[in-house]
């Protein structure tokens, strides 16, 4: 079975294939996510809990211990931790990777439902989860400082205008708020005026919550109009609430200012951010998984002119850290490799073959391929990153083999006479099922690395699986192009005249033969030594497999140093603030420092006050 035959005999249509494969490869090269590494969706899932006021000990008995002992149950859960602190408890549930992340999440919500009877019936809200990927962090930080505005003001402008209108940028799953400092009145009372005049704080509680509502009040209905009737009664302000009643002594009215004070301020006074030195509000980021990164931070920074216009200009709005930085230059790089290696595969043909057409063709099978593979790339939603471009380095070397064993077996036929498309027909012919065993012999290689399991298999799986499809598409064009340009365009050889270059590569070419031929005679001479010699690099190479350091994926610079601090346990926060401008102030004389950023307190960077 002539497997190049149609190919041969129709040109027409196997140039519209091979357009076909151009076209929809050059589409999906255009539309496929720009990424670091594959996407791997780690199935975790981080259950958090607020009982503000309790000790760790509370919420690890009350609050952490009842919802571990329902989530217990869920099937799939491989690990489960916890950390409970001040008033806070956080639970990590890890799941194995078989198990579909949607579907723990709806259990995950029916154990927290389950356990709502346990939990402190005083919890301000319900426990709230969501679905992360520890290794995903912020792709972009942006960092807003005012030095005249009050923080909680430059607050309210990050969290009402910047971070929900970046959070509707396509791709973008959230924006995490670092140091946030939202508006809040707090009212110090002070305990001898409260006792002096046999009020409990439950009474100011009360007085609070009955005189700070917005209820709706109702209209009125005359013949001509309808008035509707608007309550203030809405406490935005410290002064609003120095006046209010708490209770009446001897006829008289008790007033918040009587026995305390009210002062305006913000929701948590222990946690903060700084910004090159300065008190800042950060915001950092997320994409959603698969998203195109270089995109999604392209989207965000095309919008920034206008979110700045709509912010006081007494507020500055740096981008503090890009993560698409050290990914474009990454897969830069990767790419500027995968285009030298394709000329230098290149020249290495034409300098065997010493002939410009027979160079040609076979080299074409090198960008056909690799475009072909970026279309089944993006029907399979991979991602351009640095992995499945390392696979197609390496697969350029493969996918020219088969097209210059084609084109050999060609000229051999044309060597002997036959005119270019008989000679095309018989050598396709004859090399067909060698070049279908060839193919599939380097895809068989792979396939253990496409099943290995766990993390490491799944995030080898791109790999394996765009260095199978380059070669699997190689193999496709070596029968139907190769042979076909060659029934068409290569010239027979006692047709050619060799010019100056011909002839000395030529000759370089006999003295590479001869060499080796000197070099295999004294090797087959001496066999023993050649066996001692094979032996003692076997036993090196084994010796330096074990001094190799491991690790699981190469380390990358991308920039950034991540430092964490741990202070002594039950240190204030002021205590730590002092500690943390200290390191702050190190780390700001390096000079090879561009810009910096630090936080401090639970629900800034971490979850307990002294880290």
């Amino acid at each position: 079975m002539n497997i190049s035959g149609l190919f041969i005999r129709r040109p027409i249509t196997t140039t519209l294939v091979m357009l076909g494969i151009l076209m929809f490869g050059i589409m999906a090269y255009k539309s496929l996510a720009v990424s670091d590494l594959p996407t791997v969706d780690f199935p975790t899932i981080t259950v958090s809990a607020v009982l503000p006021g309790a000790s760790p000990d509370t919420m690890a008995a009350s609050v952490a211990t009842p919802l571990e002992k329902n989530f217990s149950t869920i099937a799939g859960l491989d690990s489960m931790s916890s950390t409970s602190t001040l008033g806070r408890t956080q639970i990590t549930l890890q799941f194995n990777l078989s198990r579909n992340i949607d579907a723990a999440a709806q259990d995950v919500q029916s154990m927290i439902a389950r356990s709502a009877r346990d939990l402190p019936q005083n919890m301000p809200s319900p426990p709230s989860y969501r679905k992360v990927n520890p290794a995903n962090f912020s792709i972009l930080l942006l960092a807003l400082t005012s030095p005249t505005l009050p923080l909680s003001t430059v607050d309210e402008y990050a969290e009402t205008i910047l971070a929900q209108r970046i959070s509707m940028v396509s791709g973008v799953a959230q924006v995490d708020v670092f140091g946030s400092q939202k508006y809040a009145v707090r009212i110090q009372l002070d305990p001898t005026k409260l006792a002096a005049r046999q009020i409990g704080i439950d009474d100011v509680v009360n007085a609070v919550q009955r005189g700070n509502v917005d209820l709706p009040v109702g209209t009125l209905n005359a013949p001509n109009r309808a008035y509707t009737l608007v309550s203030e009664g809405q406490l935005t302000t410290a002064e609003g609430y120095r006046s209010l009643v708490i209770t009446y002594r001897n006829g008289a009215p008790v007033h918040v200012k009587d026995v305390g004070t009210a002062i305006d301020s913000v929701e948590n006074t222990r946690v903060g951010s700084w910004f090159n030195g300065k008190r800042a509000v950060i915001l950092g980021v997320q994409r959603q998984p698969g998203a195109n990164v270089v995109e999604v931070v392209n989207a965000i920074k095309a919008i920034l002119p206008g979110l700045r216009a709509q912010i006081p200009q007494s507020i500055k709005l740096d981008v503090f850290f890009d993560r698409t930085e050290s990914i474009r230059a990454s897969v830069h790089d990767v790419q500027l490799t995968l285009i030298g290696t394709i000329v230098l595969v290149i020249l290495v043909i034409f300098l065997f073959l010493r002939n410009l057409s027979a160079t040609i063709i076979p080299s074409l099978a090198l960008p056909m391929s690799i475009i072909g593979t970026f279309a089944v790339m993006y029907l399979l939603d991979y991602s351009m990153d640095n992995l499945s471009l390392m696979a197609l380095t390496l697969a350029v070397g493969f996918v020219v083999d088969d097209a210059i064993v084609v084109l050999e077996n060609i000229v051999r036929h044309m060597e002997e006479g036959e005119r270019p498309y008989e000679a095309a027909v018989k050598g396709a012919k004859e090399i067909g099922f060698t070049i279908v065993s060839m193919t599939l012999s380097l895809v068989a290689a792979f396939i253990p690395v496409l099943f290995m399991s766990g993390m490491l298999g799944r995030l080898l799986r791109e790999f394996s699986v765009t260095i199978c499809v380059a070669i699997l598409v190689s193999g496709f064009i070596s029968l139907s192009l190769t042979p076909m340009l060659c029934s068409r365009y290569l010239r027979p050889p006692a047709t050619q005249k060799h010019g100056w270059l011909y002839k000395f590569l030529g000759r370089c070419l006999d003295g590479m033969n001869r060499g080796y031929d000197v070099t295999l005679q004294w090797v087959m001479r001496h066999h023993v030594f050649t066996m001692l010699a094979s032996l003692v690099v076997l036993a090196a190479t084994v010796h330096m497999f074990g001094l190799v350091p491991k690790g699981f994926i190469p380390s990358e610079d991308i920039g950034q140093i991540l430092i964490n601090t741990e202070a002594a346990q039950g240190v204030s926060y002021q205590q730590m603030v002092q500690y943390q401008q200290q390191l702050a102030a190190i780390v700001a004389k390096d000079k090879n420092v561009e810009s910096y950023f630090s936080s401090v307190g639970i629900g800034g960077a971490g979850l307990t006050g002294n880290t």
